[in-house]
């Protein structure tokens, strides 16, 4: 399903950086309420610095501590220069770690590629955002499959961002690529399951889409609840999107 989480982090983050604009839409507002495009790549070098100092078990960062976007102050080139050289060190940083060891990661621990995967999940969730405020395309490929992996190992934030318990019932995810391949995860049997095209899961997964609208279906009463609580990122439940913000693709 995969190469190396390392190099597709690199390359993803080489394609959004050339949808990111410089000129007055730096400062337009993102779908996302308070988050300018400009905020939206201060956060990307942000958590990129965080991933870094996480690989050299060095500084605040290193305990999930993020910087204060600096967007306004620095200016959308030098933003977009610390975003490349942040995300270019945490790539390697990530990759030159002990694999089998866990670092430190917002609280908790984590292992590089887990880490790595939550770095591509932010990519494809705040790139969603500007691509959607700048009104230009985005061709996704099979890297995205570290993205839908991260979101199935993180089913049960939904649940906890919501207050509710996980349950101990798996889920089977059948999820298919932007290549026509078919992913899955979870046991064949399994009485719970979303079927979904990747780009529409994690959409999804990263409430960038209402469930309304995308093409992700659920069979089975608690697959079906999760879709509406479903989120592959730890914290309160943000207000998403609405049914009807965007078509369906």
């Amino acid at each position: 399903m995969v190469s190396s989480v390392y190099t597709d982090l690199m390359d993803d983050g080489d394609e959004l950086d050339a949808l990111v604009p410089l000129d007055e839409q730096w400062y337009s507002q993102t779908p996302a309420p308070g988050w300018t495009v400009g905020r939206q790549v201060a956060h990307l070098a942000d958590v990129a610095a965080m991933a870094r100092a996480a690989a050299a078990r060095t500084g605040p960062d290193a305990n999930g501590t993020p910087r204060r976007p600096l967007e306004l102050i620095e200016g959308p080139e030098p933003t977009v220069r610390r975003w490349r050289t942040e995300r270019a060190a945490a790539a390697r940083a990530l990759g030159a770690a002990e694999q089998e060891r866990d670092l430190p990661w917002l609280g908790g621990t984590a292992g590089p590629s887990l880490i790595a995967a939550a770095l591509a999940m932010e990519v494809f969730g705040h790139g969603q955002d500007i691509v959607d405020t700048v009104g230009r395309g985005r061709t996704h490929t099979d890297r995205i499959g570290h993205v839908v992996w991260f979101g199935v190992r993180t089913r049960d934030f939904g649940y906890r961002a919501h207050g509710l318990e996980p349950p101990e019932t798996r889920f089977r995810f059948e999820i298919t690529a932007p290549s026509g391949a078919l992913w899955g995860f979870g046991p064949d049997d399994a009485d719970q399951r979303v079927i979904a095209p990747a780009v529409d899961f994690c959409l999804l997964v990263t409430c960038r889409r209402h469930r309304d609208d995308v093409d992700v279906k659920a069979a089975g009463r608690e697959a079906d609840r999760w879709l509406g609580i479903a989120q592959s990122y730890p914290g309160p439940a943000g207000a998403g999107r609405g049914p009807g913000q965007f078509r369906r693709r």
